[in-house]
């Protein structure tokens, strides 16, 4: 059996880097207008991106349930600035 995967790893980092991206994006929109609110999303991003690298072949479930708690307040507090 043939061990490579057609570069999963290399992709799931890739979009790990992405994330953290888009969470350092978000949180300088927010910025803008909430200062703390916005440093506290961009605080996330290496949290995030640190979290992407230290994958592993099955990531346990504490960890995939923090970074799902984590998006969702990210999303939710992104809404809230939005819509104020």
């Amino acid at each position: 059996m043939n061990s490579d995967r057609g570069l999963a790893r290399e992709r799931t980092v890739l979009a790990w880097t992405r994330t953290a991206l888009s969470f350092g994006a978000v949180g300088g929109v927010i910025l803008k207008s909430h200062v703390i609110a916005g440093l506290i999303v961009m605080a996330v991003a290496p949290v995030v991106w640190q979290l992407g690298r230290s994958t592993r072949n099955d990531p346990p479930p504490v960890r995939i349930k923090l970074i799902t708690v984590t998006v969702v307040v990210v999303a939710c507090a992104a809404l809230v600035v939005a819509s104020a």
